[in-house]
């Protein structure tokens, strides 16, 4: 197995035209066709996958979380597959973990990429704070995210942060903190495309360490599958997880390609190769 063609969702961002009220409604929009992947330089990343407890224990963690219970069905219902078919067929797996966490460093495979990337650079200096910044920070943790009611929740959770049952890494697959890490892992493993699974797609799996962000600037093609990740929504798209689309859109514009699980999965089973 090496090129493997997969029913791959692309986004038509042409052309305008300036006869409609409308310009943008003659885009081509979402179109499906069958791209190659080269599977000895691909590998699936499973980031920010979490157990973050039950709404029983964290109740405050979840009232401002609110896609937990939607990344739970995930975990339960398309990373075994998803996995599964990824690990049975040879393609590299990693894990992207919380910084500053625990619950993954004594994994044979984030030893590796510790070892593989070497002492971290130090922290690049940051902008100088002042009592205004500081008063504005206050304001925002009081009245847009998280409240000073569920911050207690939030850090008792946090402590007890561990992977998913489903979501665990098998092996010596690789665990990243950093980006220098993932980044180590996959120039040592050959890899330059990397398809995303995890929460969220609008969030950490572009702007946290490892996200997307970070590794297009080193040059990777970066990725999604559509049911194996989900967004941040607000009270306006939560209904229709309008923020979702909209973040894959954006993947697909910017960053990479969308793949449905099924046709994923079934493409590493079949071990289809380009002709």
């Amino acid at each position: 197995m090496s090129e493997l063609l997969v029913p791959t969702w692309y986004y038509q961002h042409y052309d305008a035209d300036f006869n409609l009220d409308v310009p943008a409604e003659a885009f081509g929009g979402w179109n499906k066709t069958e791209l190659p992947i080269n599977a000895a330089k691909t590998a699936l990343v499973v980031m920010h996958a979490w157990d973050c407890g039950t709404r029983e224990q964290y109740p405050g963690w979840h009232r401002v979380v609110e896609y937990i219970p939607r990344s739970y069905d995930i975990c339960d219902n398309v990373l075994p597959d998803l996995l599964g078919a990824a690990r049975s067929s040879g393609l590299t797996v990693y894990h992207v973990v919380r910084p500053g966490s625990d619950y993954f460093r004594e994994y044979p495979g984030y030893k590796r990429a510790d070892r593989l990337a070497g002492p971290a650079e130090p922290k690049k200096r940051q902008v100088e704070r002042d009592d205004v910044l500081d008063r504005l920070a206050r304001f925002r943790a009081k009245s847009i995210f998280p409240g000073e009611h569920n911050k207690a929740d939030i850090a008792a959770g946090q402590q007890h942060l561990d992977f998913p049952e489903q979501a665990k890494p098998a092996g010596e697959e690789g665990i990243a903190e950093t980006a220098a890490q993932l980044h180590a892992l996959c120039r040592d493993d050959g890899i330059n495309h990397l398809i995303y699974a995890g929460f969220a797609i609008n969030g950490c799996l572009v702007t946290s360490p490892g996200g997307m962000v970070d590794m297009q600037r080193e040059g990777y093609t970066c990725s999604a599958v559509r049911q194996a990740v989900t967004a941040i929504e607000n009270k306006e798209t939560a209904r229709t997880e309008t923020a979702k689309e909209i973040a894959l859109w954006q993947v697909a514009l910017f960053y990479g390609f969308v793949y449905d699980a099924d046709d994923l999965i079934g493409a590493l089973k079949s071990g289809s190769t380009v002709v």
